[in-house]
């Protein structure tokens, strides 16, 4: 059973760790090299990018974190000392910010970029200036949360082998009486 309590937290390292670099990615790569675009390529490339986004993968890793994390968390909380369960808790509450930020600020950006229309037939201008600056603010500090995140759940894997590392270690198999155990 303790078996796929860590394997749900070291899924959630995983998953909190591609996250932060997804959004990391973005922070330092494709929005400054955005930033030097013109007006078209700037709103035709962020509405391309926010429908190709939305696909299995990314939404399998996005929401599976958050079921990995809960997983993690419930299953690991009950054994844990208060140090692990700190951070344990904490790794869930970054990545719940995370998805907070997302959901709350960066996809109705998103979503107003879209509605905009088509790149050819609108003020391009107007449409950048409501979506860019934001935008990038906030993936930076969603970023910045799910780096939080992953760290929170990186030392919740280093606290938790050093639990397992300073217990007792048991004999699987009991000796029988009078021979030695193995």
């Amino acid at each position: 059973m303790r078996t796929w309590m860590t394997g749900a937290l070291v899924a959630s390292t995983l998953v909190s760790g591609l996250m932060a670099g997804l959004f990391a990615g973005f922070a330092y790569s494709v929005m400054p090299g955005l930033k030097k675009s013109g007006d078209h390529s700037f709103v035709e490339v962020m509405q391309n990018i926010n429908v190709a986004i939305v696909n299995p993968l990314f939404m399998t890793l996005f929401m599976g974190g958050l079921a990995v994390g809960a997983i993690a968390v419930l299953g690991l909380w009950r054994g844990a000392d208060n140090r692990l369960r700190i951070w344990l808790f904490a790794g869930l509450g970054f990545y719940l910010v995370m998805l907070g930020i997302t959901s709350g600020i960066n996809v109705p950006l998103n979503d107003q970029l879209a509605a905009a229309g088509d790149p050819n037939q609108i003020d391009l201008g107007a449409a950048r200036s409501a979506f860019e600056d934001k935008w990038v603010v906030w993936n930076i500090a969603r970023a910045v949360v799910n780096v939080a995140s992953f760290a929170s759940f990186a030392w919740s894997l280093v606290l938790l082998g050093r639990v397992r590392n300073s217990a007792p270690q048991v004999s699987p198999v009991p000796a029988a009486p009078g021979r030695p155990g193995w």
